[in-house]
């Protein structure tokens, strides 16, 4: 974990609904964990202070969503997000509210479905644009081509970076049911509901996340079967197939790109 030198990040914060409204919310760090019910080392991670590694991490009632520029809590109910003045953010928080209604309020795959439209529309941009430039650089040798063909080339390793995060992201849920399980949270809530309806104790949110941790597992264990991750699991396929096919994109460009720098090298 790295320190940045930026500026004490602001409190502010973006509340989007299940139905895609977006709503500004001005609240320290403490009124955020009482919401979202996380603890202080979870919201550290959303630090824009830090550097952490990308991560996507299953908690009791919220998932804590660290990747690359985006920040963000997500709940049954609402996503969390900051750091939304951040140029790259803005696209991602407009293309959640487009994909939220269509997966009916479920905010855990409407994240992942507006990461992965994101990089799969900017790659597109990328594939338009680079194209023709090398194909120009191939008919006429000239600084400004060159210069035109690196930008589009450091634009693309940096794209191609973003993309890979959140492809082993993705792979690395896929390839642990307890994982899915995590974020499942519409379902961990139906759980949550079923376990209060046949009894009269309290919910208490717990004070330790190895309690948290317990509690989660145990919750787990109270599903009808073993293929309760199924419907999610048929969801992170499907956004997996997206990513990797935008991987493969990029792939197939920067191969394009070293085939026209060997063309141009030979000349």
């Amino acid at each position: 974990m790295v320190k940045r030198q930026t500026p004490q990040s602001s409190r502010s914060w973006i509340s989007i609904d299940a139905t895609g409204k977006r709503t500004v919310l001005d609240e320290d760090k403490y009124a955020i964990m009482h919401r979202v019910k996380i603890h202080a080392r979870d919201l550290r991670i959303l630090d824009p202070n830090l550097c952490y590694p990308s991560a996507i991490l299953g908690r009791e009632r919220a998932i804590v969503v660290n990747l690359e520029h985006i920040k963000a809590i997500i709940t049954s109910q609402e996503v969390l997000v900051r750091d939304s003045s951040d140029e790259n953010v803005l696209p991602v928080l407009e293309e959640f509210q487009r994909c939220l209604p269509v997966v009916q309020g479920d905010a855990e795959a409407g994240e992942e479905d507006a990461i992965c439209s994101l990089l799969a529309a900017r790659t597109t941009e990328l594939e338009t644009s680079a194209y023709p430039a090398l194909d120009e650089l191939t008919l006429k040798l000239s600084s400004r081509n060159l210069e035109r063909v690196r930008k589009l080339k450091s634009a693309m390793t940096r794209l191609t970076a973003r993309v890979q995060k959140v492809r082993d992201e993705i792979e690395q849920l896929l390839d642990d049911d307890d994982d899915m399980a995590d974020i499942y949270l519409s379902r961990k809530l139906a759980g949550v509901s079923s376990s209060i309806s046949v009894s009269d104790e309290p919910l208490c949110y717990p004070t330790s996340p190895a309690i948290g941790s317990k509690i989660s597992r145990a919750s787990r264990m109270s599903w009808d079967d073993e293929n309760d991750v199924e419907e999610l699991e048929m969801l992170l396929e499907a956004y997996f197939m997206q990513i990797d096919n935008t991987l493969n994109k990029l792939t197939t460009l920067h191969e394009y790109i070293d085939d026209t720098e060997d063309y141009i090298n030979i000349q």
